[in-house]
């Protein structure tokens, strides 16, 4: 069997970042994780082709080879979908659609007349897959039992993907979350009980993308890594002396709740391990809000003191928001805006409410009558909410355009970045050396791909230059890149990626302004 495994193009996002990926020389941000999960579960005598449309196009060469038509897809992906399927099936292929879209949603996935949906995870849908393939029978590939363990789950076929396409790889050791926010749809998708991969399958992956060349970013895509804090520490024990042994060559990133700021002995492991950033579901300081999301576990303790704490012990903070839930009073933007400030998180992912299908607020809402019709794409694309909110539409719009203005406004990103530098404490290596300790020496650091390190001095130049001589605020970029070099130099390279990573944020806003101009008559 000839198989294509095709990644849809996603509409404009958080998780696209296409001007950090220009000034890295690459073509998407992340790779398709699920496609290459799967594949390496497909039968070893399958011959298998992947396409990412994210980073090139499907060709005459590539249809007309394939016998069979592989697609994942999120919710976001609703539309390229449909029209995938469409020409499949036009070409006279075989179709089978799986991922979180299709079993969240599977009605409406089943009518872009696709002959197979798989509802759930590969590691116990698959072969039932592969037993209705040979019998000849079409449909929904559902298990109804328990959620699958990870223990036997592959190491997903890597090689497949043209690496030095992307900035970052990911890898996941974990599915579920303890949690159960009513938003969002990973407790509906993959339960409240977490499941594992165990240390030794976490080191065989890092060891095959060492292998394959592949030497910076990864993304610990688990929904939240600390979910269960014993399985956290011990796949930190075993990765730092693997780290250590090998020169370090990955930078890790990923998702944590909040909590993560009480755990001091967790911070210290992640910094260890090359942990630098980490990705944070704030929400809301809205305690009513929050309470009314279910999410209790940012009510427990001070939001504030623990994203201070946790950038003060050296790891960067990316935060999410959203604007709409139900229980918050009128200004909370202004609220989010003040917290935001506070707290000096320069990247912040600023949502509306989204109502996902199969989750606990898309029923409620259901239940009450207050969903609508219109499907959502994207925060950056749509332009009105999904849902009847409880309270003015308009205002919840305003309040949402106006954080994009003032947050993104390049002055006021760049003193945020500058001041989230300045409360961090020098790297490891840093602090040790001016202990007169420095950490043990081990094999050299990992050496950087020799085009990555033109388009990182590229990057660097480009920023200085839109900044710093033709930006009106040229002085403040200036001061502040001096001010970094002078009271925390080991930081450096972690400023200027914030920067980096900004230029994304200002093209965003510039989106999003052109919204609210254009739909102002809406939002006054």
């Amino acid at each position: 069997m000839k198989v294509l495994l095709v990644q849809p193009e996603s509409p404009l996002s958080y998780w696209k970042l296409p001007e950090l990926c220009r000034l890295s020389g690459k073509k998407a941000l992340y790779p398709p994780m699920g496609l290459i999960t799967v594949a390496a579960m497909l039968p070893p005598e399958w011959e298998l082709r992947l396409v990412d449309l994210e980073i090139e196009s499907l060709t005459p060469g590539d249809w007309d080879w394939a016998e069979m038509v592989m697609i994942s897809a999120m919710t976001i992906h609703r539309q390229p979908v449909a029209a995938l399927v469409k020409e499949a099936k036009e070409r006279g292929k075989i179709v089978v659609v799986g991922g979180p879209y299709p079993s969240s949603d599977p009605d409406e996935v089943l009518a872009t007349g696709c002959d197979y949906l798989i509802q759930g995870e590969a590691e116990n849908t698959l072969h039932l897959f592969l037993a209705a393939l040979k019998e000849g029978r079409r449909g929904v590939i559902r298990n109804q039992g328990e959620k699958p363990g990870l223990s036997t789950s592959p190491v997903p076929r890597f090689d497949l993907l043209k690496l030095q396409e992307y900035v970052t790889l990911g890898i996941q050791t974990s599915r579920g979350c303890p949690y159960a926010c009513e938003f969002c749809n990973v407790s509906s998708l993959f339960g409240r009980k977490s499941r594992f991969k165990d240390s030794s399958q976490f080191l065989a992956e890092l060891e095959t993308v060492y292998r394959l060349g592949w030497r910076g970013g990864i993304f610990i895509c688990d929904d939240n890594f600390i979910g269960d804090r014993e399985h956290a520490l011990d796949l930190l024990h075993s990765m730092i002396p693997w780290m250590e042994e090998r020169g370090f060559p990955f930078s890790f990133w990923g998702q944590t709740s909040v909590d993560l700021g009480r755990d001091q002995e967790m911070i210290d492991l992640m910094t260890a391990a090359n942990f630098g950033n980490i990705f944070i579901g704030v929400e809301t300081p809205e305690a009513e809000a929050l309470a009314a999301a279910h999410k209790y576990q940012n009510l427990k303790i001070s939001l504030v003191e623990s994203l201070k704490t946790i950038t003060a012990n050296g790891l960067g903070v990316m935060g999410s928001f959203i604007i709409g839930l139900d229980g918050e009073k009128s200004g909370t933007g202004d609220r989010i805006c003040a917290f935001v400030e506070e707290t000096t998180i320069p990247l912040v992912m600023l949502n509306f409410l989204v109502p996902l299908p199969s989750t606990k607020l898309w029923q409620r809402l259901e239940l009450e009558g207050r969903l609508r019709k219109e499907r959502f794409d994207s925060d950056l694309v749509d332009k009105s909410l999904s849902y009847a909110p409880t309270r003015p539409e308009a205002e919840i719009m305003g309040e949402f355009y106006h954080l994009w203005d003032h947050l993104y406004e390049p002055r006021n990103f760049l003193q945020r970045a500058y001041q989230h530098i300045l409360r961090m404490r020098p790297t490891r290596a840093a602090m040790a050396e001016s202990r007169g300790t420095p950490l043990p020496k081990g094999p050299p650091p990992a050496k950087q791909h020799f085009m990555d390190k033109i388009y990182s001095l590229l990057a660097l130049l480009r920023i200085c230059w839109r900044r710093g001589v033709l930006a009106p605020y040229r002085g403040q970029y200036w001061r502040q890149f001096l001010g970094v070099y002078r009271r925390n130099p080991s930081r450096l390279v972690k400023y200027m990626t914030i920067l980096g990573i900004g230029e994304d944020m200002y093209e965003f806003r510039k989106i999003l302004l052109q919204n609210r101009k254009d739909y102002q008559h809406l939002y006054q």
